[in-house]
């Protein structure tokens, strides 16, 4: 067979299809126009590497299109496999059997997990499995890289850290030099080598197969910057190969020779100048490809432009000049060539990441609207491309991703999480909720038939406060649910899920992790099987295919880790099942596709959506080393953290040449502002510096904003129900005549509509167990010791304070910190009840009045429980209240909006509490009790004679005219009548009312909420 034209030049072969070109169809045009013309089968014995396994599909794709459609066989497309991208190389089998097999991923994980727990003394730290995990991950990093980079750090360490350098890095050095040591240990006896180092063995060993008998037929190595020096070298070997040649993307020939010396590790150019540079090359040595050759000028103006953008910062200085030496040259051929290098490209800021991946989404939705057009999405940002994938399918449209869902977000991981978590937990109510309404439990019967159990469940034992024990719940469930067929469903459901968590729940604190996996696979077939005993839908699927492995990899490999707690082995999972990535294949969009970076190197699209540019997220932050500083990395050998700068800013470059780009940045992420891509920023620097603007795109945020919205909205007004009078309550608690004067809306609820509020499952309780303790033990203390108090007073009231507590709710974590606080309580309350009690005076605790009076047209009768009424020898009742947190200040008592004290001294003076004489107000108190310095205060809001008794009539008169106001047909019980307090008084009812959405609108200029 003659020789190809294209391989008739002196060796070594070294081409480039620039930036603005597609890559991956040139070069399938330039191949297919070299080797068709020889015959069928001279295409099909050629062979070609590529980066990776997506970019060989794109080129698979593209060589039908360079044959026009007909039948052709196409070159063997195999995967070079760039070792920083993790993908596996190409592997003639004659060399690859003679290298040890690989260790598996997750063995190896393990293994260093064990390795990093043997030697924690060496980091003077206590390690749980999920910690020695994390530090194990960041130990197999340094490992690759040592292996990568081929550097032997076996004698280097012991000089790396000098003595004045601190106490923590000679650790890491101490740490890292028996790791050094152990590991090769450890994989020889398990008779396998790291991926990393069998892949630069093979690399290494082709590139000297191929040196002594080079491969006569064509072989191409395209698309690779050669970042790893055993990739460098082979590609030299295989530049130099009778038939062979090496295709760069996107090498700057055009940047000026002065700034090409000043290319660091964050230039784009990085990678390549130091690919040149280690085969002896200059760049004018790299010829263009012949199908890249056809003149083009937007697409060379605009690599122009974005290569003088992304210049090294320090030849910035004169972009003046390279601006007008632009101009200048751009004049000959009649353009402005930044003008015509920014056609085509546009920028958009959306507000926030969500509104981004709306904006994204829709830009690749118009795409399909051109026909035969083709749209990609370029995003680092894994979450930002599963975003979009969700917003596209409100159209229908599947694109064909290559970001997958983590492990832990598909419904098999989900489930495994919460069941590893309620195995700590097993009486958290809201992990227990969770593992019960996931769609894959059956617990033996149909998933209908659990549902009414369950709701018992949820409503009648599993609201509130966390039961302290199983026996606990089911006090509750009896207490609640006098339905004793319900009662019994409800518990039957508690007793099949305490069965299935058998298997994890009887194991011992400490247990070896395989034993945790194994118990955890029976716990999830139990809950999962359905009345035939059949595990269902657990196993199936790519989420429950990846979770069974992880486990069974778990059960065969996690022999290496230390025993583990349930906390520590549900941390475990949950960081292992994170790390695992499921794709699931299907039916996809043929002219849409959602890539990551490394991809877009190679695969172009008619409209290219460049997203996430934003400074910690492309590029990303330089990762934290635990074990090595930057001037320790620098003195082995190893590439320091900008280099991943520089690599993500040449796939920038790459996707921004591209003929029609839309980059995409978002002003907030997670809540907090960003920061611009230091590359957009430098794009439009540059511009400005031209007079120029970047072109935008303000109707794609429009239509992403109007997308959601309402045709005609208008937000609503605040609400205003109007009952019929005979509907109106005719009774009222004092605090409800407070809820009156603030909220009238929360009694319409209340009291009208007799809506109560729902306690959240785990309903954090401290706050009110504490108000509740501290009225149980004041009402325990004042009925045991009417008069005299006991020989140890403060002992005895922290003691009931506690146990008041702890039948309260309170969490048993919170017990140790209130024995302090109830200690200096009770110190304080002995003080308070020796003075107050110095004159004989007698004392009522949770005393019950009412009284009933005239409004209009009815009657209305006022009810009162007041926590102490104390009367004594001066003629007076004294009125007390107990608090935990802020008391209602003296203004907010003065002005009615807390008429509690002051509508209780009005009942106690007209003789309405049935246990205590009528007698004039004395003072009126609060008692705020908090244990803390002070450990309590006397808050008098008035005091005994013409001003307690001018309160309390101006507060029941008060109380008169709204109760005769809310008895007119035509007043309504308006939401938040008093905004001024709404901070302080949140109520329950205002997502009912929807507060936020009429008070944040302005209606009728009333302040906001």
């Amino acid at each position: 067979m003659s020789r190809p034209p294209l391989f008739d030049g002196p060796r070594p072969r070294w081409f480039n299809i620039p930036a603005h070109r597609p890559f991956v169809h040139d070069l399938a045009r330039g191949l297919y126009e070299a080797l068709a013309p020889l015959g069928p089968e001279a295409l099909s014995q050629a062979t070609v590497l590529t980066p990776t396994r997506r970019g060989a599909r794109a080129l698979a794709d593209a060589f039908l299109a360079a044959g026009g459609g007909l039948a052709l066989l196409p070159p063997q497309i195999r995967p070079l496999g760039d070792l920083d991208a993790g993908e596996p190389p190409f592997e003639p089998g004659d060399l690859a059997a003679r290298l040890p097999a690989a260790i598996d991923p997750l063995r190896r994980r393990l293994e260093l997990t064990r390795l990093v727990k043997a030697h924690e003394h060496l980091l003077s730290r206590d390690l749980d499995a999920s910690a020695a995990l994390e530090l194990a991950d960041a130990l197999g990093g340094f490992l690759d890289s040592l292996q990568i980079e081929e550097v032997d750090a076996s004698g280097a360490l012991a000089g790396l850290v000098d003595a004045e350098l601190a106490e923590h890095w000679q650790v890491s050095r101490a740490f890292l030099e028996t790791a050094l040591a152990a590991w090769p240990e450890r994989l020889a006896a398990l008779g396998v080598v790291d991926t990393s180092q069998r892949r630069v063995a093979l690399l290494r060993a082709l590139a000297e197969q191929w040196s002594i008998r080079p491969p006569q037929g064509v072989l191409v190595a395209a698309g690779s910057t050669g970042t790893a020096p055993a990739t460098a070298d082979l590609l030299a070997v295989i530049a130099e190969a009778p038939q062979g040649c090496v295709v760069l993307p996107g090498l700057d020939e055009s940047l000026a020779s002065a700034a090409w010396d000043q290319v660091d590790e964050q230039h784009p150019q990085g990678a390549l100048s130091r690919l040149l540079t280690r085969a002896g090359l200059t760049r004018e040595a790299v010829e263009i490809w012949p199908a890249s050759a056809p003149y083009q000028s937007q697409g060379r103006w605009r690599r122009r432009v974005i290569n003088e953008a992304l210049r090294p910062a320090q030849a910035t200085a004169d972009w003046l000049n390279v601006i007008g030496n632009l101009r200048a040259e751009g004049a000959k051929e009649g353009v402005d060539p930044i003008a015509e290098g920014l056609a085509g490209l546009s920028v958009v800021t959306a507000r926030s990441e969500e509104e981004a991946a709306t904006v994204a989404a829709l830009l690749l939705r118009e795409t399909l609207e051109i026909p035969g057009a083709t749209g990609a999405l370029v995003a680092p940002d894994q979450n930002l491309a599963r975003r979009v994938s969700l917003k596209l399918a409100r159209w229908g449209v599947i694109p064909d991703s290559s970001v997958g869902t983590p492990l832990m977000a598909c419904p098999a991981g989900v489930l495994a999480g919460l069941v590893a978590r309620l195995a700590a937990e097993p009486l958290n109510p809201v992990l227990m909720l969770g593992v019960l309404k996931h769609p894959l439990v059956r617990l033996g019967e149909e998933r209908e038939a659990l549902q009414n159990r369950l709701i018992d469940l949820e409503r009648h034992g599993l609201r509130g406060a966390r039961p302290a024990d199983w026996a606990a719940l089911t006090r509750r469930l009896s207490e609640n649910l006098t339905d004793e067929a319900r009662r019994a469903g409800a518990a039957g459901l508690i007793t099949a899920l305490r069965a299935a968590l058998t298997p994890l729940t009887d194991m011992s604190e400490a247990s070896p992790a395989a034993e945790r996996a194994r118990a955890l696979a029976l716990a999830l077939e139990s809950l999962a099987a359905d009345s035939t005993g059949a595990a269902g839908r657990l196993w199936g699927g790519a989420g429950g295919e990846a979770l069974s492995q992880l486990l069974a990899g778990l059960m065969a490999e996690a022999g290496a880790l230390p025993p583990v707690t349930p906390k520590g082995f549900a941390d475990l999972l949950i960081r292992l099942m994170g790390d695992e990535t499921v794709r699931v294949g299907g039916a996809t969009h043929p002219r849409l596709r959602i890539l990551g970076a490394i991809e877009a190197r190679l695969v172009r699209a008619d409209r290219l959506v460049v997203a996430g540019l934003e400074e910690g997220v492309w590029p990303q932050g330089a990762p934290l080393d635990p074990f090595l500083s930057r001037p320790m990395r620098e003195r082995l050998g190893l590439p320091p953290p900008e280099r991943r700068v520089g690599l993500a800013a040449h796939d920038f470059a790459q996707a921004a040449c591209a003929p029609n780009v839309v980059l995409l940045h978002s002003e907030r992420r997670d809540g907090q502002p960003t920061v611009k891509s230091r590359w957009l920023w430098r794009l439009e620097t540059l511009a400005r510096g031209a007079d120029l603007t970047l072109p935008s795109r303000p109707d794609l945020l429009d239509w992403a904003r109007a997308l959601d919205a309402a045709p005609d909205y208008e937000p609503i007004g605040r609400p205003a129900p109007s009952p019929p009078v005979a509907d109106r309550p005719t009774q009222f608690a004092v605090t409800r005549i407070e809820s009156l004067t603030r909220d009238p809306y929360a009694v319409w609820a209340r009291d009208i509509l007799k809506l109560y509020r729902l306690e959240r499952p785990d309903e954090p309780v401290e706050a009110r167990a504490r108000g509740t303790a501290i009225h149980e033990a004041f009402e325990t203390f004042a009925k045991r010791h009417p008069k005299a108090l006991p020989p140890e007073p403060a002992r005895e009231f922290a003691q009931l304070y506690l146990e008041a507590l702890v039948a309260a709710g309170a969490p048993p974590e919170s017990l140790a910190r209130e024995q302090a606080l109830a200690q200096e309580a009770a110190t304080w309350v002995v003080a308070l009840e020796a003075e107050r009690r110095a004159d004989g005076r007698d004392i009522h605790v949770e005393a019950k009045g009412e009284i009933t009076v005239r409004a209009g047209l009815r009657d209305f009768t006022l009810t009162a429980k007041a926590d102490r009424i104390e009367t004594g020898p001066d003629g007076y009742a004294h009125i007390l209240d107990y608090k935990t947190g802020q008391a209602p200040s003296k203004k907010m008592v003065e002005t009615g909006f807390s008429p509690q004290l002051t509508l209780t001294a009005a009942i106690v003076a007209r003789g309405g509490f049935k246990d205590v004489p009528a007698r004039p107000p004395g003072d009126l108190v609060y008692l705020q009790v908090t244990g803390r310095k002070p450990a309590g205060k006397v808050e008098i809001r008035g005091t005994a004679g013409p001003e307690s008794h001018d309160a309390a009539e101006q507060a029941l008169a008060g109380a008169l005219r709204l109760l005769v106001q809310f008895d007119d047909p035509e007043r309504a019980y308006l939401s938040r009548t008093a905004p001024q307090f709404v901070h302080d008084y949140a109520g329950d009812y205002a997502h009912l009312a929807r507060v936020f959405e009429w008070s944040t609108s302005g209606e009728d200029g009333e302040g906001e909420a």
